[in-house]
Parts: structure tokens; C-alpha cells; sequence
């Protein structure tokens, strides 16, 4: 991780907002901070972040609907939701929209510090050569991962079949066509893509390959395998690969 890594603060309390840039300021931190939602979004248009941290509840634009607007420009920026919300479905929303993690207030100081320390370093490890490849062969499917757009090519229909993926089902898919009829470890793609791996992120990650299932059932030929003890694997049995 770098030296003064630029983080986008959005938080409505001016408080707690310029306590919060301090200290993270205090440890390296390039903090540009901003007191609702849509002046977050001009921040983040004019400036260049490694990291943001979204409020949920603000004024004139929510967490959650900027999260979205800054992944229609950027799919891989690294987000931290910090709310005082607790609810079930405020948690799994977030995870939705594709959030590095979500921290209810109050929290502790160091423990965000260090959850913003291993999002950076994930983000900023050196990236497989591999993962350099942004579009896919999948049997009768074509994957445009930074578009996020699957698209099923059938000679009979007169239009090809296109589906737009969202951040994680992107980001898993294309994790199998690197591994594609291989196994991809399940611990190994937790870390990358849901930050940690535990029951409840396991849990997620198993909803998300049951919608990938789904997405690509067109072709008889593809399948993803569950590896029991291991993870999974994407076969694609006609021998067309990536």
C-alpha cells in the first residue's frame, strides 16, 4: 500500500466528518470530504480516490444511490458503508450494490483503519496476468466483463440475448473464466471479491452462483460444478474456452 492514498469521505454530520478525516489524516490518508450525496458525486467526478466511505443516510442523495452512480463509472472502486443502521436488509443492500464492507456506528477508530488498510492492499496487490483479460469465450456465451454484459449468441434467434450482470456477478464470472475448467477455490474468491471469508459471505457467494446457473443455462453445454470441500468449477464441455 502507498503512501497517501486518496479516500472520498461522504458524511453528513460535519462533526463527526472532520474527526473522522483527521485521524485519518493523522495516518497518511489524502481525505476529501463531503456533507451529502451529491456534492460526494462531484468530488468523485473531479477527483481521483482509492477508496471511498459512504454515509447511508444523507441529504439529497443516499449512500446506496451514489454507491451505484460511482460503480457506473468505476466497477472496481473500493466502498466502506458506515451507518447507524443495523437492519438485515440495510446490511445484505449494501452488499447488493457491490460495498468492500459496511461498519454500523459507533465504531472503533482503529479497527476502521485497519479494514480501509486490507481493502487497499487487496485492491492494490499485483494482479494476476490473467485477470488483465476483460472479454470472454464462454461456450455460446460472449462475456464483456467492464461492460458487465453477458451476451448469448444463437444462430437461430435474430437478435443475441444480452444481460447485464451486476458488480459481484461480474466479478465472480469472471474469476471462473480465468479458472475456466478448473476449480476455483471458494476461499479464494471470497477474499477477492467479498472481502472475507466466513459463513455469511459463503452463504452470499452461493446465491450468487445459483444466479450465474441461471444466466447461463441457454447452453447445455456449460455448467458450474460445486467441488465439495473445495469450491467450484465452470465446465464448458464443447471444448470452447476462453
Amino acid at each position: 500500500m502507498t503512501a497517501n492514498n486518496r479516500i472520498l469521505l461522504v458524511e453528513d454530520d460535519q462533526n463527526f466528518g472532520d474527526v473522522l478525516r483527521s485521524y485519518l489524516e493523522m495516518h497518511d490518508f489524502d481525505v476529501t470530504l463531503a456533507t451529502d450525496g451529491v456534492a460526494g458525486m462531484e468530488s468523485f467526478r473531479k477527483g481521483e480516490f482509492d477508496l471511498c466511505i459512504f454515509d447511508v443516510m444523507m441529504p439529497k442523495k443516499d449512500g446506496f444511490t451514489l454507491a451505484k452512480e460511482v460503480r457506473e463509472r468505476n466497477s472496481e472502486m473500493p466502498i466502506i458503508f458506515l451507518t447507524a443502521k443495523t437492519m438485515k436488509e440495510d446490511v445484505l443492500q449494501g452488499f447488493k450494490i457491490g460495498a468492500d464492507d459496511y461498519i454500523t456506528k459507533p465504531f472503533n477508530s482503529e479497527e476502521l483503519l485497519y479494514r480501509i488498510q486490507a481493502i487497499l492492499k487487496r485492491s492494490q496487490a499485483k494482479a494476476d496476468p490473467r485477470e488483465e483479460i476483460k472479454e470472454f469465450n464462454i461456450g455460446k456465451y460472449h462475456f464483456n466483463f467492464p461492460l458487465r454484459i453477458l451476451t448469448y449468441v444463437d444462430s437461430e434467434a435474430a437478435e443475441p440475448e444480452k444481460s447485464k450482470l451486476s458488480p459481484k456477478e461480474a466479478q465472480l464470472l469472471r474469476m471462473f473464466c480465468i479458472h475456466i475448467n478448473d476449480i476455483l477455490p471458494r476461499s479464494e474468491a471470497l477474499t477477492k471479491i467479498w472481502g472475507e471469508d466466513n459463513y455469511f459471505t459463503a452463504r452470499s457467494m452461493d446465491v450468487f452462483v445459483t444466479k450465474l446457473r441461471k444466466y447461463l443455462k441457454k447452453d447445455t453445454n456449460i455448467e458450474i460444478v460445486n467441488i465439495h470441500g473445495n469450491g467450484f468449477q465452470l465446465l464448458v464441455r464443447s471444448g470452447e474456452e476462453v
